[in-house]
């Protein structure tokens, strides 16, 4: 994890003159990002207070994504959504182009209103941080559901995909890879095989990525959902099984805390009989999906990331491929 742009104090106070931030006192890079560089910016306004902001350069992404996130994150935060919107430059767009020359590559940055709050670790979650945490996904998915159809672009994480990045895997030359690439793809082929099951979900808005460090809390109180990156039209209890596998999960599964999760989520969206007979169907795939895109992005990358062991993911399919399922299906 680290930054991959660095920040000039001449960019930075371009940055801030064009999102109307006032004169900027202190910057300083965040290391935490795997895709994007991340700053956390003090300046300081008219009337001579100090505002905090959180920048971002978004790597590798045109425009239009940078557009495209920016309008539905502006939206969901407009509908309630416990999100902070991008902030607005001078010329009407929620993000600003960075200055400079960075390889010959435009970047956009995109900027929010600093929200402080800390991430939870696994064994910090308890039952009521699960169950807020499932009424305010529910939140973002009703608040989803009114925006246009045509908002729900296709996620690049579909089955067809996956099912490509394990070719991948399969044709490694390394025997560490050899027992993940097998139980992978007999998870993509039940995977394959449920694709009706999947389909009667309901569909609309997806997070995609509402891990616990795309979370903030003070206290039990959910302070902000973060990173919206991933975001596309999908499966909503895919969605919350991404959740159940991050959230849930301390060392092994922790069917109470999904209990609560799910709980929660239903309280603000009732489940239809379809969604409850996805859920762990979707478990399992959810699982499946970030092995596979942490060992691909991670492990064949030679990236130095221990956070994003595919083995800690890997523990999870194991898990749902045995009686864990049942038990979780059962507490649900």
């Amino acid at each position: 994890m680290g930054v991959f742009t660095a920040l000039g104090w001449s960019e930075v106070t371009a940055i801030a003159a064009e999102l109307g931030l006032g004169a900027v006192v202190d910057y300083r890079a965040i290391p935490a990002g795997t895709i994007n560089s991340n700053f956390a910016l003090v300046t300081r306004d008219a009337s001579g207070g100090e505002v905090r902001t959180f920048v971002r350069i978004n790597e590798g992404k045109a425009e239009v994504d940078v557009a495209w996130e920016a309008r539905l994150v502006a939206a969901l935060a407009g509908a309630g959504v416990a999100t902070p919107p991008p902030l607005v430059a001078g010329d009407g767009r929620p993000y600003v182009r960075l200055t400079g020359t960075h390889g010959g590559v435009a970047k956009w940055v995109s900027a929010f209103a600093w929200r402080d709050g800390v991430h939870l670790a696994p064994g910090d979650v308890t039952a009521v941080h699960a169950e807020r945490l499932g009424a305010a996904l529910a939140a973002l998915h009703v608040a989803g559901l009114a925006l246009p159809e045509a908002w729900r672009r296709g996620s690049i994480y579909d089955h067809e995909h996956l099912v490509a990045r394990h070719r991948r895997i399969a044709a490694a030359p390394d025997r560490d890879l050899a027992r993940a690439a097998s139980v992978l793809e007999d998870e993509l082929a039940a995977a394959g095989h449920a694709a009706a099951a999947r389909r009667r979900a309901t569909t609309g808005i997806i997070h995609g990525d509402l891990f616990r460090d795309n979370v903030l809390w003070d206290g039990d109180r959910l302070v902000a959902m973060l990173d919206f990156e991933q975001a596309s039209g999908g499966s909503l209890i895919y969605d919350l099984a991404v959740a159940i596998n991050d959230w849930c999960w301390d060392g092994g599964p922790r069917c109470d805390l999904a209990a609560a999760l799910v709980r929660g989520y239903a309280a603000t969206r009732p489940l239809t009989a379809d969604d409850r007979a996805a859920l762990p169907i979707e478990v399992r795939a959810a699982a499946v999906r970030f092995t596979i895109t942490r060992i691909t992005d991670v492990y064949l990358a030679r990236v130095a990331n221990p956070d994003k062991d595919f083995r800690a993911f890997l523990a999870r399919v194991d898990a749902w491929r045995g009686p864990a399922l049942g038990q979780l299906a059962a507490a649900l």
